[in-house]
């Protein structure tokens, strides 16, 4: 279902870290953020090794500064990935879940607004594979009530809602650049903002709870006296760095995300051509001045269908076509969560339907005519058959 696409220029570039002896975070760390966050339309980035880091300092920056504390709730979407909502678990805050829309699977925008109650401090939309949602009218929600909104852009690299980057509406949003996402550095992520405040919070938890907004060489307080200031830990934190050679990686990468995304929207015209021929099977669609990610191509079977999910992805995956259920599908269903402290606003009825009746395939850009060919001739093959 995905694919890594890098050249020459990608090796060279992180051949020339390993070279120079530039093995963990340095300057090429500190440029691919500058670069990503121009990208993104943003002040500031600040790179993790994963998704999941960035996400995990991502909401504890927000706790470290008052905006959010234990016991108090996160709103986000029922159906999306784990990582979404394991980091709300470990901090010891309550997730609430709501549904997703039939529209375009981000989440019920009423359910958000039933779900709101003193204790709401953060809200995380997610973009189900890159497709965008209507963000704007969420940050209208957010910003009546002072809440701040955390987007994770994980699998939308360079999606735009009316033309404005997927990322840039919130407070806070996080991008991750595993192997399996649109540009990658192996395994990576980055956190974005343009609070200053929120980014030394994420600079200090990135790196041990450092001190981060002193431009002083040394610290002094009550206890400390003139002591390095890089030795100082304002808060505790992590050590989730990404290293130089990743990051050169990732710059190159990040230079051909456009046309990289350019391709993959010709694939998913050509794979919804394919589907579009076919009863009992349905797929998102963006809506005008839209740009989504694509990160794969996402399929609904109609209750109504002869076969199940298992019947079809066993059969395009006994025929060389990779498959994948929607993520971890109704997250508060899975057993890790089911028993943990969490809330659920109405029924999440949609969120069990893509749980039990959704599947995505790749449509990435080293899917090639000859792919596309035998992918259809698959899907029809399986219709002869039913």
């Amino acid at each position: 279902v995905a694919y890594p696409v890098y050249d020459e220029e990608e090796i060279i570039a992180a051949l020339d870290c390993l070279l120079d002896l530039r093995l963990s975070q340095g300057p090429i760390v500190k440029k691919f953020e500058k670069e990503t966050a121009s990208y993104m339309g943003v002040e500031a980035g600040v790179a993790t090794n994963s998704g999941t880091a960035a996400n995990m300092i991502a909401l504890n920056a927000m706790m470290n500064l008052g905006y959010i504390n234990k016991g108090e709730e996160v709103i986000l979407p029922a159906a999306t990935f784990s990582s979404v909502v394991s980091p709300i678990y470990q901090l010891g805050l309550i997730p609430v879940y709501v549904d997703v829309s039939e529209d375009d699977w981000f989440m019920d925008l009423g359910q958000v607004q039933e779900a709101l109650t003193d204790k709401t401090k953060v809200i995380m939309p997610v973009y189900n594979l890159g497709f965008p949602g209507e963000i704007e009218q969420l940050i209208d929600i957010a910003s009546e009530k002072n809440i701040k909104v955390l987007e994770d852009c994980c699998e939308a690299h360079g999606g735009e809602r009316q033309g404005k980057k997927l990322g840039s509406f919130g407070d806070v949003s996080t991008l991750s650049f595993f192997v399996a996402h649109n540009i990658t550095t192996g395994e990576g992520g980055m956190v974005f903002t343009s609070n200053k405040d929120i980014e030394n919070s994420l600079r200090e938890l990135r790196e041990f709870g450092r001190m981060f907004e002193k431009e002083e060489r040394f610290f002094s307080d009550n206890i400390l006296q003139d002591y390095d200031v890089r030795y100082v830990c304002k808060s505790i934190g992590y050590n989730c760095r990404m290293t130089d050679y990743t990051a050169a990686m990732g710059s190159i990468q990040l230079s051909k995300l456009n046309p990289l995304n350019a391709i993959r929207r010709e694939v998913f015209s050509r794979i919804a051509s394919i589907f579009n021929k076919h009863e009992w099977l349905s797929t998102l669609h963006v809506r005008e001045k839209d740009k989504s990610a694509h990160y794969g191509f996402p399929i609904l079977i109609d209750s109504s269908a002869p076969f199940s999910r298992k019947d079809i992805c066993t059969y395009l995956e006994s025929n060389g076509i990779e498959t994948r259920s929607l993520m971890m599908g109704c997250l508060p269903d899975q057993p890790a969560f089911r028993d943990l402290n969490h809330r659920i606003v109405g029924d999440l009825s949609f969120s069990r339907v893509l749980r039990d009746q959704a599947f995505f395939i790749g449509c990435h850009p080293a899917i090639e005519e000859s792919h596309l060919n035998h992918l259809e001739e698959v899907i029809n093959n399986f219709y002869k058959n039913l």
